[in-house]
């Protein structure tokens, strides 16, 4: 019996993290968020910010500060070309994706234990647990590449 409880933990857990990550891609797909608009004001801004030269990273406090000011004032930049609609729809996007990247990232930490776990019950070599982390990962995220794929065929390209 078990045997049994840890593989169910194991599987289980993955359907945690394959879970999480097929809802967030349907719900962000489904997000009204002009991307046409927003990524032009992001070229737009790019050209006003050129990138901070790799020879700074010689000094690498100084090179994180550079990079970390051009970001600020590039996003300052692109956030005052939107519209307030455009804008309420970046910040809604992006606070949706930040929920539920703490869901799957959770539910990955939990995935990890009961992987340790099964491995350890099973007396398998270490190297079977990296093997499994990759395996389910891929299927995760396969999972849901497969199946917007599969909906975008069906339905229609958006």
């Amino acid at each position: 019996m078990g045997t049994a409880i840890v593989w169910s933990g194991f599987f289980g857990s993955w359907l945690l993290v394959a879970g999480p990550i097929f809802q967030a891609a349907l719900e962000l797909q489904q997000e009204d968020v002009q991307r046409d608009q927003i990524v032009a004001a992001g070229t737009a801004a790019k050209d006003h910010h050129p990138p901070v030269s790799p020879w700074w990273w010689l000094l690498p406090p100084v090179a994180y500060w550079l990079r970390r000011r051009r970001s600020r004032r590039f996003r300052r930049e692109v956030l005052q070309t939107l519209t307030a609609e455009q804008r309420a729809g970046l910040i809604g996007f992006v606070n949706k994706a930040t929920g539920w990247f703490f869901v799957a990232g959770g539910a990955a930490l939990i995935a990890l234990k009961e992987t340790w776990e099964l491995v350890e019950h099973e007396h398998w070599p270490h190297v079977i647990f990296w093997v499994l982390i990759v395996v389910m990962a891929l299927l995760s995220f396969g999972n849901t590449a497969v199946r917007m794929g599969l909906t975008r065929q069906v339905v229609g390209a958006r």
